[in-house]
Parts: C-alpha cells; structure tokens; sequence
C-alpha cells in the first residue's frame, strides 16, 4: 500500500468506491446509444453505417488510450488521470445536445472512449495501491459487479428517463454528473507519492513479437460481438424490429447480457480451475454463445427464451477475463502486467469493427427500419464467434500437444 493510502483504511475505501462508481458511469455513457439510436439518427440525418460508425469510434478511443494512460498513472497518479479522464467524458456528452454538425458527435464519442479507458485502468493502479496482492481480484470482481450494474441501468431506466425528458435533458444530467463525479474524485483520492520508471519501448517490443499474445487476443476480439456490438448498441433496436418485442423491454432485454456477466467471471474461473484448461473454457464459452446468436436469428423466441439465453450469453462473456489471463501466462512475469493492457486493449479494438461491420451490413439492406436488414447485420456476431472459437481451439490442440511432448 502507498504512502497517501496508508494513512486512513476509510480514504482507501473511499478511493476504491468512487473509482467503482466512475467505472460504471463510464459504462452508462458507453450504452446510451442503444437507447437513443432513433433520436440520434433523426437529429442528425444518418443512416445505420453512420451510426455504427459513431458507436464503433469509442472503442477505437479506449483501445489505443490503453498504453498511454497507463504511463500517465504511473506517472502522475489516478488522481488527477482519473479526474482529467471523468471530464473528457463530460465533453464527449456535449456535442450531442449543442453540436448541429454530425462530425462534432463523433468527436465527442471518441473522447468518450478515452476518458472511459481512464476508468478501468485507474480501478487497476488504486487496487494495487490499497490492498495486498492477494486480495486484488477480489476487489477487482466487487468494481466490475458495480461497474455491470451501470451497464444494467444504461437499458430499461435511462430508457424511460429519455421517454418521460427527451434525450437532450437525459445527456445534460449525465454531463452534469460527470462534473460532479470528477470534482469529487480529484477531493478524495490522495496525490500520488510514487512515480514508475520501467523500460518502455523494449517491453512492448517483447510483448507485440509474441505469436501467442496477439493470436489468443485476436482470437478474444472476434468473440467480444455480443457484448460490444450487440449488448451496447444494436441490441435493442433488434429486438423491436426483427424480433417484434414492445420497446421497454426491449431496451432492458440487452442489459441481461451485462447481468449474466456479473455471474460469469467467479463461474467461468472456477470452471476453468477445476477443469484445469482455461483454453477448453473458453472454447467452450464461445461455441455456446455461437448456437445462442444462430437460434435468435433462426427461430421465433419468446421473451423469456431470450432473456434465459442473454443471461447465459453474459455468463460467457466472462471468456474476456480467461483470455487475457491467459495471454498473460504467454510471456515472463515481469512483461506480464504491460501483456494484459495489450491484451485488453486489441479485445476492445474489435468494438469498433463490430459496430462498422454490423452498421455497413444493416445499411446494404435497408436500413434499421428493415427486420431482415437487422438479421443479416447482427448474423456477423454469430460468425465471427465461430472463427474465434476455432482460433482457441488451434491454441488448445497446441497446448495439448506441448503437454503430451512433455
């Protein structure tokens, strides 16, 4: 534990939660497209392929802020990254209520993406700096349950606040509490004490000429589709239009995806711990979600066979986790902290070719308005599972037989 934390258990506490809470407002920002894809399309005259590409931009933020903001909080601390990353959400907000130009949302949407990379890795740097660490992905699972919980509220809640309010005044009050939000953690987490000086360059060098990281994170991006592409923003608008649920629920039906999450880490690691191949669980996690999305498009559901199969879904999401653990195991310890923000990072660079791929194919065929065009754009998540799954099991038949050599 640091210096600046050790003075008080209650301002560590104090540090972790408020770093929880930007983690999960973070995720609200992420997911109210999904809800106000038709007002968005309208104020802006956009068709679908605009808007994936509007949606997909975040993740290209996020990803490649991934390495930078890590050497900043190293450097200067989360304290005041955390605090500058909270408002450049705030400004990404912006655009959406004053901006008459659809170049300045997509702007606005790329900060959004940067400021929100800040979230996940300043919970990383204020774990370790607050508790021991054996206790770190303890804490790590409590953030990321109350960091799901923003992603559960960025569905059926915000939903009916944009329906009662309009979504101007929706975006105004999260832009308001952005600003709070980031006044608040620039008071209670402690200045840093501590700065980091590591060989930068030749690390990354070691960690980029690694086959096995870059295949197992290649192979974690093409699985991420139904919580990246379909969960965050497509979901919703699916569900109305091909699937003909009324739209409330359909906009809370996607948030199941999020709640199954929530179970999925401690579920999927046990099982990969018991099992003793965390490849084999992972493999398997995407055959399923595989046979999950193809049943979707293929049959008639009713409501409850759709929220069952979400919550499931949510539950292999969790594969996320495995993956980067495990491309983490790829390379020596001291490289191993750097490969699992790497590995992160290119996991969530697929956000934004899931949104471009789904976006293009929906425009192709019609449009949003179009049920079969939302079949045919959402059919990608399905495919893409299956070549990432087949991508894992070459790394498993490769593991395999690394063992039996042995």
């Amino acid at each position: 534990m640091s210096t600046a934390f050790s003075k008080s258990r209650s301002v560590a506490y104090a540090a972790w939660m408020i770093a929880s809470i930007f983690y999960a407002y973070q995720y609200i920002i992420r997911v109210m497209p999904n809800i106000m894809l038709g007002d968005i399309m309208q104020q802006f005259q956009i068709d679908a392929a605009a808007f994936g590409q509007f949606s997909g931009v975040y993740y290209i933020g996020y990803s490649l802020m991934h390495l930078p903001l890590g050497i900043l909080l190293d450097r200067f601390g989360p304290r005041k990254v955390m605090s500058l990353s909270i408002l450049l959400t705030v400004v990404g907000l912006l655009p959406l209520i004053f901006a008459s130009h659809w170049a300045y949302p997509v702007l606005g949407r790329l900060l959004i993406g940067i400021g929100s990379s800040g979230a996940i890795l300043g919970l990383f740097k204020i774990i370790r700096m607050i508790f021991d660490e054996k206790k770190f992905s303890r804490m790590l699972s409590l953030s990321v349950t109350i960091g799901l919980v923003g992603a559960i509220y960025g569905g059926g809640p915000v939903s009916m606040m944009r329906d009662a309010l309009g979504y101007k005044a929706v975006t105004e009050i999260f832009a308001l509490a952005g600003i709070a939000l980031a006044a608040i953690t620039y008071w209670i987490v402690p200045p840093s004490t501590t700065a980091s000086e590591t060989a930068v360059l030749s690390d990354l060098k070691e960690v980029l000429s690694n086959k096995r990281v870059i295949w197992a994170s290649i192979f974690g991006g093409l699985m991420v589709g139904p919580l990246e592409g379909f969960a965050d923003v497509w979901g919703s608008v699916f569900l109305k239009q091909a699937c003909g649920i009324e739209g409330t629920l359909a906009s809370s039906l996607p948030s199941l995806i999020f709640m199954g999450m929530c179970f999925g880490a401690p579920v999927l690691s046990y099982a990969a711990e018991k099992t003793g191949s965390y490849l084999g669980t992972i493999v398997a996690a995407g055959i399923f979600m595989t046979l999950c999305f193809a049943a979707l498009l293929t049959f008639p559901l009713s409501s409850l066979a759709v929220s069952i199969g979400f919550v499931l879904v949510g539950v292999c999401c969790a594969y996320q986790i495995l993956a980067i653990y495990k491309a983490s195991t790829f390379v020596r310890e001291g490289v191993a902290g750097l490969t699992t923000a790497i590995a992160n990072m290119i996991i969530m660079l697929f956000g934004y070719v899931f949104h471009t791929a789904i976006g293009q194919t929906v425009s192709f065929f019609g449009g949003p308005e179009t049920a079969q065009a939302l079949v045919y754009g959402v059919a990608v998540i399905p495919i893409a599972l299956f070549l990432g799954s087949v991508g894992f099991t070459f790394l498993f038949a490769q593991e395999r037989r690394a063992y039996v050599r042995q």
